[in-house]
């Protein structure tokens, strides 16, 4: 347990419940908001570790940085003072979020986390520090961050965030009070989506059912015609199978269409970087170059590519689950099952298949996907994993 804030500082009334104030964002986690709105009001018996886990696009990071808000706020989460705008907004004094878009997190920014959790409060209530990317955590860096964990200063409070509590070391886990979160349904989505983002109701069906529960991808997917038009060019994928050469083509179809947006964004932020790291360093005002601009800009560089390589995986990986839940509709189809098709607006393709094919054959053809999503996640060559996986499909 962690020391509570000074008494004359708690919140004044009750804290806002589910669907309101920093909580408003959070879909379909009544229960885990219920959970964190009594820990904000009963602030002595707080825990100083948390480890949120959950589905992509659950909303684990959400959760955890509008626990950040509502642990910071005067009233326990109204959404409207300063303290909960800085929060969420993460500019707040008292709130630090870190996340890695490497592949892992370096150990010099984990040693600097630790650093910053030895340090009071500013503001006198509570010292949050939320890890966005716990699962990326190498063994080297947890145990760097493990000591903190264990021996907390007062008022200091860890949020981790991670897939599920496996992708923790143990001995972080183990020191964490856990939450889980659950995949959203698609109508809990599809009303956020209309509601929050003024997305039409047809679209935002079409997004919700599309990105699985995703509310990042599905806001994507409906306000952003070219993610819709990629994500078309995977989805033929299946139906275009009818030779070996076939198979091999779409696999660099499916590759070129899930890194393309990635490649776009990465080269766009890091022209952005470099420039404003020149400007900062007055290189081109002068003759010379300034001393050690080689090195920051060689820096720079390193990890524009990380963040690169990690966001190229991201997309392929997303464009694999695309096809998991294509093979998964036609899996429904053939057994009959009255759930809603995460594809309905490619039912008839689904049908088509189903009916080419058993449901052995499609439970083969989700362990190939599934399969090369784990290679890319391992680092084998994007490419060839995909080609791999779309042999495996053609022949079932």
């Amino acid at each position: 347990m962690t020391a509570a804030p000074p008494t004359s500082d708690l919140p004044v009334g009750p804290p806002p419940g589910v669907g309101e104030g920093v909580w408003a964002d959070l879909v379909g986690q009544d229960r885990t908001v219920e959970v964190l709105v009594r820990v904000v009001a009963e602030p002595a018996g707080m825990t100083h570790a948390w480890l949120f886990t959950g589905p992509p696009g659950s909303g684990r990071s959400t959760a955890a940085r509008a626990f950040a808000a509502a642990l910071q706020c005067p009233r326990g989460g109204c959404g409207e003072c300063a303290s909960c705008h800085t929060a969420l907004g993460g500019t707040h004094a008292d709130v630090e979020v870190v996340r890695t878009e490497g592949v892992s997190f370096l150990i010099r920014d984990v040693r600097s986390l630790v650093g910053r959790a030895a340090t009071h409060p500013s503001g006198g209530r509570w010292q949050v520090l939320v890890v966005e990317d716990a699962d990326r955590l190498a063994e080297r860096t947890s145990n760097v961050l493990l000591k903190a964990i264990e021996e907390p200063t007062p008022r200091t409070v860890w949020l981790l965030c991670a897939p599920s509590v496996d992708d923790v070391l143990p001995t972080i886990r183990s020191r964490c009070r856990h939450l889980s979160l659950r995949t959203p349904s698609s109508a809990a989505v599809a009303d956020v989506l209309v509601r929050r983002d003024g997305v039409d109701p047809g679209m935002a069906g079409f997004a919700a059912r599309a990105a699985q529960g995703h509310i990042g991808r599905a806001r994507r997917l409906a306000t952003d015609e070219q993610a819709r038009l990629r994500r078309h060019d995977v989805m033929r994928l299946p139906q275009s199978l009818d030779r070996v050469s076939a198979a091999i083509t779409a696999a660099a179809e499916l590759v070129a269409a899930a890194t393309e947006d990635a490649d776009e964004a990465s080269t766009a932020r890091a022209a952005a970087e470099t420039e404003h790291v020149k400007r900062a360093l007055g290189i081109g005002v002068g003759a010379r170059q300034p001393a050690g601009a080689s090195a920051a800009l060689g820096e720079l560089e390193k990890e524009q590519r990380r963040r690169a390589t990690r966001a190229k995986r991201d997309g392929i990986d997303r464009a694999l689950v695309d096809l998991a839940g294509f093979y998964r509709d036609v899996l429904a189809v053939q057994a009959g099952a009255e759930v809603e098709l995460v594809n309905e607006e490619m039912r008839e393709a689904v049908t088509a298949i189903g009916r080419s094919s058993s449901p052995e054959t499609t439970l083969r053809r989700i362990d190939a996907v599934l399969r090369a999503r784990e290679q890319v996640d391992v680092n084998v060559a994007p490419l060839l994993a995909v080609e791999a996986m779309t042999v495996a499909l053609r022949g079932g």
